[in-house]
């Protein structure tokens, strides 16, 4: 089956190389709350709206952009893993990648429909944080574990 929307069989071992030390260094980032100094850089910014400073359209502004780095290595390493093809890409795997996609896509949706029922002030915005992975995450997990049942 031709499926021109996905990566190359052999990007999906690159995404879980990247994947696992980037998920871990985010979780200790997060837990421990590190912040290298040798990373806090001036950075270009939109719609700054800083707590003790002044309200900007566009400027510079002083952040540590581990968060960012860390972020930008999951989200890539996710896709990669989520969106290449398997060695044997046919009918059938097209199906079980679209019954996964939209599953997970529910599942994240229901997460979050209860999560503004029930979750508040900082617990919604860490919420809110860890939403912007689970979608694929949620795929990666549904998608192999029903290419394991096959």
């Amino acid at each position: 089956m031709k499926t021109n929307y996905l990566f190359p069989n052999k990007y999906k071992k690159i995404g879980w190389i990247v994947l696992f030390p980037s998920a871990i260094l985010g979780l200790i980032t997060l837990i421990l709350d590190y912040e290298p100094s040798f990373l806090d850089l001036n950075v270009p910014g939109i719609f700054i709206d800083q707590i003790f400073g002044d309200k900007r359209f566009v400027g510079l502004v002083e952040n540590n952009v581990l968060n960012e780095i860390l972020g930008v290595f999951l989200i890539i390493s996710l896709l990669l893993v989520a969106f290449s093809k398997e060695k044997e890409e046919d009918e059938y795997i097209s199906k079980i990648r679209l019954e996964s996609l939209v599953w997970a896509v529910y599942v994240n949706y229901a997460i979050l429909l209860i999560s503004f029922l029930f979750i508040f002030d900082l617990s919604f915005l860490w919420v809110m944080i860890f939403n912007m992975f689970t979608i694929l995450l949620f795929f990666i997990i549904r998608f192999n574990w029903q290419i394991s049942k096959l």
